[in-house]
């Protein structure tokens, strides 16, 4: 599975790696382009997975706020509810394509 804009790839994982949560691929933190993200003040508290860290993505000189998104140190009880640890597994958004 590969996370693109473009034809640039964002990130690239096996599909047994990525761990899947409320309809969204999270990839494993190794397999992302960290070069390609920036780390967004954007605050987020999920009730129940905890607090978010939003990435904007950056191609080719193109700025896209807050297309990707984190869990840095989710609630324990996150972990059972989604059956493995996803702490800093990343998801993408809108543009960014996931295929």
């Amino acid at each position: 599975m590969k996370a693109t804009l473009g034809d640039v790839v964002i990130a690239e994982a096996a599909d047994h790696e990525i761990i899947r949560i409320e309809g969204n691929a999270y990839f494993p933190p190794e397999a992302v382009n960290r070069e390609l993200l920036v780390e967004s003040p954007t605050p987020y508290l999920c009730p129940w997975k905890g607090e978010c860290q939003y990435f904007d993505v950056v191609v080719d000189g193109e700025t896209l706020k807050d297309r990707a998104w984190a869990y840095p140190e989710p609630y324990p009880t996150a972990f059972d509810r989604v059956g493995k640890d996803f702490s800093n597994y990343v998801a993408f958004w809108k543009e960014v394509r996931v295929a």
